[in-house]
């Protein structure tokens, strides 16, 4: 009894990662008498923010403010940073718009619209074709429907995948990408108690960050922004979370998830292990090293993390079994009736593409991209760890990928993606030689460890050269720091990238034809998994209705769930902390890293009010992605934003409880006084609380 007690959603359960056009009204209105009307999930549809750094927001002015975490935004404020201005250490804070610093590559984007094309998709696929011309023709039809949708709307376009290739919608976004910083607190303040309370709870962390977009120069107006409450939430009250969960596997049959156990999630911890000692042990050398590789350190370290709590959750027996169960409930519902038989062979395709596409994971992984499919957002091959080589692969992809027709380019090169790539494709951002040298040269080391040294194709890309003495002449020999040097070579197309003669171009056209070939078994296997999923959501559809959620897509979805504390080790964990706690945490600490508090910190504890809520939790369903959601009450006004899950949190990916797992968000009264009595903040916190 404890596993279905412990993880398998009940009627009670606050479970969901929730469509914005099949919200769980039902399900909201039995359980806690509340409807949102479709004027109310609107507003917060529109409101909601994803930025392409990979997160959520919400605006909350009139004027384009736009508030998301701090670890969000670090990414911005690491490449906007220099030696003598450090925004990550010191904060920042501009007292006027003129002061606002503007983002290198960041681009925020508003759902607009949701229109299903399942149809239309399905239709494009005969069941006679290969999983390859399958793909093929998917990827046609999907590049057709988004190019159509862009040139109509204006929009950028997207068609989303859901319930593993059951559904497909299109959904249309409105695009911002002049991007302006108005506040950060000091890291020390956002990632309070560091890496040890990461994933842990209570916390006690300010981790917020507040950008303004603008339009043709000027600040941008939304129509939809949240009302500012800055009282917070209280103990018990239902809240709601808008966001952009990343990734979650909780539909995944068990063979694939066992894949995941044992291959993936080791393959991913090995990688992040030895990227975290090799960036730890730079980062100790000096403080400029330090500063430079903050971000990095900081991402590998939070997934790190992350799937250690994946992991122990599929190692842990009464979890997996409460997944076997789930799987055994769908299968025997369909089994013996006539028209589910395609469901019934469909976990069988499942499993085999899951062997074939184990076959060539080493060279996909290694040469292509890291992990999962490829799609518009880049993903480094592990071999190949370099910003610097990132924009190689880009500029000789896309000399060879533009010349073609649109639907049958990489997702990457459509039309529809055209002024996402660009804008990563001509960052601003600062590249460090020693920290491309650095991680190229380990990331070329572990190449050879895992194909060994007499392997042709290794053999190729070292040249007769030591890893760390190859990495050194790519990032010493190569022109693609220079942005106009960039803008020049994919202007010019295939003919100019060839005649550049660039080291690091030629690299990357060294590793395209082993890389291209994995992808394309890689998508055709995957193309043979979406065709046996869309059979079993069929199966499921038929059984339970259409009330389900598909897995998380980084795309928008409403979560919900009340403050509510948890019992843990026979001790009860309340739903609220405060500034008390976290001057307390300081004190038993003797304000020690990670533990200390920034000097502004000590010097306004007077001012403040130590009662006041810092962070809370809540039963709402998230995952990463997530961060930086607004957390709104049943008036839709922003009273929290999400920053991170308990540990108990990371079995979310792959099956829900709310046994224990809570969301940890940061409470819009104490974002409204740490601005006002730590910051100085005033013009921030008047804009803020006269939203409307």
């Amino acid at each position: 009894m404890a596993c279905t007690i412990g993880f398998v959603a009940s009627a009670a359960a606050d479970e969901g990662m929730w469509l914005f056009n099949a919200p769980p009204l039902k399900q909201l209105k039995e359980k806690y008498q509340f409807e949102p009307t479709p004027q109310w999930l609107d507003h917060l549809q529109k409101a909601s923010v994803r930025f392409n750094s990979g997160g959520s927001g919400s605006f909350v002015s009139a004027n384009g403010l736009c508030i998301t975490n701090h670890h969000v935004g670090l990414d911005t404020l690491q490449k906007i940073s220099s030696e003598k201005k450090n925004y990550v250490r010191d904060g920042f804070y501009a007292k006027t718009q003129a002061e606002e610093v503007k983002a290198t590559d960041l681009e925020l984007n508003v759902l607009m619209s949701i229109e299903d094309v399942t149809d239309k998709v399905k239709a494009a696929v005969q069941p006679s074709m290969s999983p390859e011309d399958a793909n093929k023709a998917r990827s046609n039809v999907i590049a057709q429907i988004e190019n159509e949708s862009k040139q109509k709307t204006g929009l950028r376009s997207d068609v989303i995948t859901l319930y593993q290739g059951g559904v497909y919608n299109l959904y249309r976004y409105k695009r911002y990408d002049d991007v302006r910083l108005v506040f950060a607190p000091e890291q020390q303040a956002a990632f309070y108690g560091g890496d040890p309370d990461n994933f842990e709870y209570p916390r006690f962390d300010l981790d917020i960050c507040v950008f303004r977009a603008y339009e043709n120069g000027q600040p941008a107006h939304p129509q939809h922004y949240l009302k500012w409450n800055s009282k917070g939430p209280a103990d018990g009250e239902l809240t709601f979370v808008s966001g952009h969960p990343g990734k979650t596997d909780r539909q995944l049959t068990t063979d694939e998830l066992a894949a995941m156990r044992d291959g993936e999630v080791p393959y991913l911890l090995s990688m992040l292990n030895r990227r975290e000692v090799f960036l730890n042990a730079f980062a100790a050398r000096s403080f400029e090293n330090a500063r430079r590789v903050r971000e990095d350190l900081f991402g590998i370290q939070n997934s790190r993390k992350a799937f250690v709590g994946i992991q122990a959750a599929l190692l842990d027996p009464e979890i997996w079994n409460s997944i076997a169960a789930r799987e055994k409930r769908l299968r025997d519902g369909i089994a013996g009736d006539p028209k589910f038989a395609a469901a019934v062979t469909a976990y069988d395709k499942i499993k085999q593409a899951q062997e074939e596409t184990a076959k060539i994971l080493p060279v996909y992984h290694y040469y292509e991209t890291a992990r999962g499919r490829e799609n518009a957002t880049y993903r480094a091959p592990r071999a190949l760890y370099s910003t610097l080589f990132k924009y190689a692969r880009r500029l000789l992809r896309a000399g060879d990928e533009r010349p073609k027709p649109n639907g049958e380019r990489f997702p990457e090169f459509r039309d529809s993606n055209k002024e996402s790539l660009e804008l990563d494709l001509f960052s601003t951002a600062p590249i460090y030689n020693d920290v491309e040298q650095l991680t190229l040269a380990d990331s070329l080391t572990d190449l050879v460890a895992a194909f060994g040294a007499n392997d042709p194709q290794v053999q190729q890309v070292l040249a007769g050269k030591s890893p760390r003495d190859r990495a050194a002449e790519l990032v010493k020999g190569t022109k693609l720091k220079d942005v106009a040097f960039r803008k020049q070579l994919y202007e010019g197309g295939a003919a100019a990238v060839t005649a550049a003669h660039d080291p690091m171009i030629e690299l990357a056209r060294l590793v395209d034809g082993p890389a291209r070939e994995a992808r394309k078994t890689f998508e055709a296997q995957d193309e043979a998994k979406q065709q046996a999923y869309a059979e079993i959501a069929k199966a499921r559809f038929a059984l339970e209705g259409t009330s389900t959620y598909p897995d998380a897509t980084f795309t928008l979805r409403l979560s919900y769930g009340p403050l509510k504390g948890y019992e843990e080790d026979g001790k009860q964990i309340p739903a609220l902390t405060n500034f008390a706690g976290l001057y307390q945490r300081a004190a038993e600490h003797n304000n020690q890293p990670p533990f200390n508090l920034p000097k502004r910190w000590i010097d306004h504890k007077s001012k403040l009010n130590l009662n006041t809520p810092l962070d809370f939790v809540t039963t709402a369903d998230i995952i990463g992605g997530n961060s930086g959601s607004p957390v709104v009450n049943k008036a839709g006004e922003f009273v929290g934003i999400i920053f991170d899950g308990n540990i108990q949190s990371l079995a979310l990916d792959c099956i829900f409880s709310d046994k224990q797992a809570r969301a940890v968000s940061v409470d819009s009264a104490a974002i409204t006084e740490a601005l006002r009595k730590v910051y100085d903040a005033n013009a921030l916190v008047d804009e803020l609380s006269t939203a409307k």
